[in-house]
This record gives structure tokens, sequence and C-alpha cells, in this order.
């Protein structure tokens, strides 16, 4: 075990032989163990690994968090201030308006401190501390506290770090959150303790013209457009720490801000990005390759095609339903056009053949080594995905329909009805059910189209084995004819509306409830779900160890070359610079755009494509201020090599010197493999330029207060 975890140590710190020095989402806490600052000084950077990270002092990293639940973002005034994407303020900003105030469609820029909105449910989040915990956990599996498959566990790894967090003389503890997770599938492991400011505040954001300008066509687009920006802020108590919302809340007083920087970029200069990427699955193998694509994105794929259909015929109807459903387009098309391309990447670039290559030379090395474990841990791993694949399709399929249906989510289980049994508690109880559902998202008929749609897909991608015994039942007796078994549904049941709650409530009795026909449907589908989450747990405690033997034999293959571990929603670095790229046969994409495309893709009767007067008025003046470029263009979006994926979302992109030069926001559609294996040739990052960002604060939105709270620098 020891020799293990040694040579693991030296793979891991071992000065690098060679490397691309784009590819890595890489830990803040092993940029000198695995020497990543001679590499990053060598692509151009300006200051010190510990300007970068320290654990004693204030860093760039101290201006970085977590925004929302999924997205970055960064501090960049001394007050809290916060710049993010549009589109990770998307689901905030849309909650705030009404058809009155529209801020998705007008945009909203506040004057003072009292004009910022409070949100509701945004936390932003800091990294207090990282702390390598590898040699507790080995110990605890070696002494028989745990056992290795356990070392996986999310409860398990909660319960550790629980006992660890409480042993632990820190300052300010009851504002802090602990969080252990396995890194390096499970050859090492690290405790990061959090802090959640939960008072966040909506500080300005442009109309949905210029944050979503291009919309799902140019969602993982290059050229791109789009002023993928917003502004909110974080308060706390007087004493600066983490409060539930309240007037008397004040602007956070922050150690590290960012500074901006206005004097551009150019091909070739460094970039750095901070952020939390979410997820990358680099060391899978070529089975777990065509598992993804035919398990996993052709049935969402599928499923999504039929309900997006139905979401964009709806809101092209109202303007209420435009808001309504606004973020739940957003949301569903995202990873549908990512599955889309990500599909088409993985067989335009070959992924799966590269991976047998690469699979071919660790079988090599693991005969030169005498290690059998090593020679046959791919089989073994491609063999229980083969196995398990058409149980990770039907766990797809059911996902797909369980979150694209809402009132099935989101509709009374059997375990409810220990609600009626106390009579006078149980007309609120049913009634506070009624609203979370019937909230101001909700749309009772558009919702029935998509069960309408989307059961009768389900039913004719399953076997009748493979489905709930319900739905044979309901198939038989309907005769086929879903459009009426659905109608029942929505127009019988206790949640359907007021009317058939209310009576209820008056004589509410367990064989009604039980008999309730969205319960019944919901319990259904769920305990099929439920079965199936079973069998990929039992998969997965399968494929845990031999990924584990997998990479543990990578890294020893690696040969002292430093590798980063997958992104699992921690905060990680990745340097590159600004460069262009040549997707195909005589095309080569410029590293930036400016206004100019902007005017050029206009469209006034596509949504997508509207460009506001105002803009129109400034690029007709050509009022740019001080953020033209040299030439006298308006800078608008720019590439870089960082790699990035979702959770990247709203992080900042520094310059050689730590200062603010853009926004990452999104990837280029031909490298939408590259969760899976990165292309230096193919892969980029879109971001906003920070001088479009301050350039429609300041001159589209009139907001020069916040100009003035900002550092900016030449």
């Amino acid at each position: 075990m020891k020799k293990i975890f040694l040579s693991l140590t030296i793979a891991l710190a071992a000065l690098p032989l060679q490397m691309f020095a784009d590819e890595g989402m890489w830990l803040l806490q092993l940029m000198r163990s695995q020497h990543l600052e001679e590499q990053m000084r060598k692509q151009g950077l300006e200051i010190s690994a510990d300007e970068i990270y320290s654990p004693d002092a204030p860093s760039l990293k101290d201006a970085i968090g977590i925004f929302g639940g999924g997205c970055t973002g960064e501090i960049v005034s001394p007050k809290g201030l916060i710049f993010t994407n549009h589109h990770c303020g998307y689901s905030f900003i849309q909650q705030l308006s009404t058809v009155e105030h529209n801020y998705l469609k007008d945009g909203f820029w506040s004057n003072s401190y009292d004009e910022e909105l409070p949100c509701e449910d945004i936390k932003f989040t800091f990294v207090i501390k990282i702390q390598d915990v590898t040699d507790e956990i080995n110990t605890r599996i070696s002494d028989g506290r745990i056992t290795e498959q356990e070392s996986f566990s999310s409860a398990v790894l909660h319960k550790i770090a629980e006992e660890l967090f409480s042993a632990d003389t820190i300052e300010g503890k009851q504002y802090l959150r602990p969080q252990l997770l396995p890194y390096f599938e499970g050859n090492k492991y690290y405790l990061v303790y959090y802090k959640e400011y939960t008072d966040v505040r909506l500080v300005a954001t442009p109309p949905s013209s210029i944050g979503k300008f291009g919309g799902e066509t140019d969602n993982w687009m290059w050229p791109r457009h789009t002023g993928d920006f917003s502004v909110f802020r974080v308060y706390a108590d007087k004493d600066g720490n983490p409060a539930a919302y309240s007037k008397e809340n004040e602007p956070l007083n922050t150690p590290k801000h960012l500074s901006i920087s206005l004097a551009g970029l150019n091909e070739g200069d460094y970039a750095m990005i901070m952020g939390f990427p979410g997820s990358t699955s680099r060391f899978l193998t070529s089975g777990e390759v065509k598992s993804r694509m035919f398990s996993s994105n052709e049935p969402r794929i599928t499923m999504r095609d039929a309900a997006l259909k139905i979401i964009r015929e709806e809101m092209e109807k109202s303007e209420a339903v435009n808001i309504q459903y606004a973020n739940k387009l957003a949301r569903i098309s995202n990873y549908w056009k990512n599955s889309i391309g990500m599909n088409k990447a993985i067989v335009e670039n070959k992924v799966v053949e590269k991976k047998i290559e690469n699979e071919a030379k660790f079988a090599e090395f693991a005969r030169n080594a005498g290690n059998n474990d090593y020679l046959t841990v791919v089989e073994k791993i491609n063999a229980a995905v083969e196995k398990n694949n058409r149980t990770l399709y039907l766990t797809t399929l059911t996902t797909e329909l369980i979150s694209s249906v809402e009132f099935i989510l989101r509709n009374f289980t059997s375990h409810s009805k220990t609600i009626i049994a106390t009579p006078e508690t149980a007309g609120e109880e049913l009634r506070n059910i009624f609203d979370r559902l019937h909230n101001r998202d909700y749309n009772h008929n558009i919702d029935r189209r998509i069960a309408k749609s989307l059961i009768p897909l389900y039913m004719s991608l399953t076997t009748p084995e493979e489905r709930p015994a319900l739905l044979n039942e309901i198939e038989k007796k309907y005769k086929g004819n879903w459009d009426k078994y659905i109608d029942y549904v929505y127009d019988n049941s206790i949640l359907s509306n007021k009317k058939n709650l209310e009576k209820f409530i008056k004589k509410p009795t367990a064989k009604k409830f039980e008999k309730d026909p969205a319960m019944q449907l919901r319990d259904a589908i769920f305990g099929t779900y439920m079965g199936l989450v079973e069998k990929n747990g039992t998969f997965r405690k399968e494929i845990n160890p031999l990924h584990k033997t997998y990479l543990k034999g990578i890294l020893e293959m690696a040969d002292g070359k430093p590798i980063a571990p997958d992104a699992n929603f921690t905060m990680r670095l990745t340097y590159g610079n600004v460069k262009p790229y040549t997707p195909r046969d005589g095309v080569t994409y410029n590293h930036y755009t400016t206004i100019e495309g902007i005017m050029e893709k206009e469209d006034p009767d596509n949504s997508e494509f509207i460009v506001p007067s105002r803009l129109k008025e400034l690029y007709n003046t050509k009022d740019y201020g001080r953020y033209a470029m040299p030439n006298g263009e308006m800078p608008v979006a720019f590439l870089s090599t960082n790699d990035i994926t979702g959770g990247n979302s709203g992080s900042g992109v520094l310059n050689a010197r730590g200062e603010l030069i853009g926004l990452a926001f999104d990837g280029n559609w031909e490298s939408l493999s590259g969760d899976i294996t990165f292309d230096k040739d193919l892969q980029r990052c879109i971001n906003v330029d920070i001088r479009y960002v301050l350039f429609i604060i300041d001159k589209f939105g009139g907001c020069q207060r916040l100009i003035d709270e900002l550092t900016i620098v030449r």
C-alpha cells in the first residue's frame, strides 16, 4: 500500500518532461509540486504562484467564488461586486421579471445600493481552506474503519469531513462547511472549507438582446457576438459574516478583488482562468466513450427534441409564457445541443479510435511492467460498461421524462398520505404543496402538452418489461389513447386545480388519496427509476475500483509528466494563450470579433438576433469611449486555448499580470468532445471581452457608478 502511494506522489510531483501547456484543469494546491509556475512563465505569466494561490495571505483565489449552484463569479471591487455570465444569472433575473418589469427583455441598471434587487435561493461561495487528507483516508482503509468501496461513497466521505472539521480549531467555523472529495479516481483526497453568502443582489444586467444575442443558434458556435455578462453583489452583516437577507446588511468588504485591464489583447497573449469546472471524463475507455454516445447522449437528444418543440411553440404565443419558460428553454436546450455536438465531434475527431490506440500503449506498458492488474483493467471496464449499457439508456430516458414533465416530478408520493392523518393541519400542508407545484413558472396546459408527447415517446423506446407495469395497464385500458389518459390525469388529480384541492380538503380520506391518478403515475415512474438507480449503484461499485487501478497505471506510465485530475466542481486553474483556429480545410477563424458582426447578424424578425436601438446608435456614432481597440473598432469576444467545461461559465480570464480581460462563457462546436479528450488544435474557450462588458455598462446602461467602483488599469 505504501509503495503504491509513494509512486503516485512521485508521479504527481516530478518535473515534467513534456506536456501540452493548454490542457489541464489544474489544482492550485499542486502548482509548486507539479512545477506549473515554470510552465506558466514559459507561456508568459508575470506574477508569482503565491499571488495566484496562497493558504496564508490574500491571493487571486480569494476573488473567485461559486456563483449560484453551477457557475463561477469573480469579485471586481472592494465592495463585493460580482461579474459573472448573463446565462449564469439568467434564472435569477427571470425570477425577478414580470410583464411590467421584464428585466430579461429590457435589462436592469441600478443607480444605488438601495435599488439593487434581492434574489431568492442564490449563494456566492468562497474557498477558505484546502487540505490534503489522502493519508487519513488510506489509514482508515488500511485499519478497516472503511472499505475501499466506501472511500467513493458521498455519505461516508461527508461523515469523515464532518469529523475532521469538528476537530479543527479554525476561527469562524459556524460560517463554514466542509467538503471531502476523491481526486484522480480515488488516488488522492482533499478536504475543502467553503464560506457561503446567501444575501446576493442583482446590480445590473443587459437585455437578453445583448446578454443572450444569438440564442440557441449561436450557442457553442464561433464567431460569437454575445455580451454574456451580468452583475451582482454580495451582502453581509455588519461584521462581514454571512447572513440571510436584511435591509441592515452591507456590501461585503472583500480582502481581494480583481483589477480590470483595458490594455487589450493580441494573438499569443497569456490567458489564465480560475474557476469551478463541473465535470470531465478524460480517463474514459473506448467502451465508455461509446456508452456516452449511445446510452446517454442519444436518448437525451430524442426526449429533449420533443419537449423543446412544444416549449418553443408556446413561448412564441405570449410574453408571459416567454418569461415563464425562458430559463427552462435555456436549461433544456443547452445540453441538448451539447449532446448533439459531442456525438458529432467524437466521430469527426476519431475519439474512439484514439482511445483504442492509447489503450494499446497502456497494455504494452503493463506487459513491460509485469503488472497483470493493469493488463486486464481496460477489458474489465469495457465488459462492465457493455453489461450496464441498457440500464444507463433506460436511466437517461426515465430521468428526462421525470425532469421534463413537472406534474410528475412535483406531485404527491404515496408517503404524502401521512399528511391527511392529521386533519387539523392537512389543509394548510396540501395548499403549500399545491402552491409549490403551481408556482409562477408552471403552466398546467403546457406541461400537459409535454406529457402527451413524452409519455408515448417513452413507451415507444422501451419494452413492456422495462417500463412501469401501470403504464402497460393504462395502454391496454385506454387502447393506446394517451391523450385521453393524460387529460384524465391533468383534469382529475387533487393537484390539478384549486377546485379539486378544496373539494378534497373538505373531506380528506386515504382511499381518495391513494386513487389520485397523478400520484399513482408518479409513484409508478419513480419506482422504476429507483430500480434503475439501484442497478447503477451496483455498477458503480464494480467500476470505481477498476478506474482507480486504471488511473494509477496511467500516472505511473506518465513517468513524471504532470496530469490534472478530472473536474469535479472544485477550484481549478487553466492556462493558455489567445489564439485563432482552423476547424477545416480552407477555413481559419480570427481570434476576436467586433460589434460589426452584431450589425451583420441583425434580423428584426428573429428574436435571437434583434439589436437594441441604443446599441445601434452607439455603433452609428462610434461612441465607444476608452473601450475601443487602437484601430477604433469595438471588440466583443475573443478565443483562448484554455481548458474549460460547464461550471467555468462566468470565470474571469486573466492576463499575465492577473488582471481581468474577459469572462469565459462557452466552448466551440468543433471541440464538444473536449470533456472526454482535449484537442490542442481545435479546442477553444469563447470569452466576452471585458472592454465590451464595460462599454455596455457605461455607454449603453449609463451606469457610471459601477465604472467608478472598479479598479481599471491600462
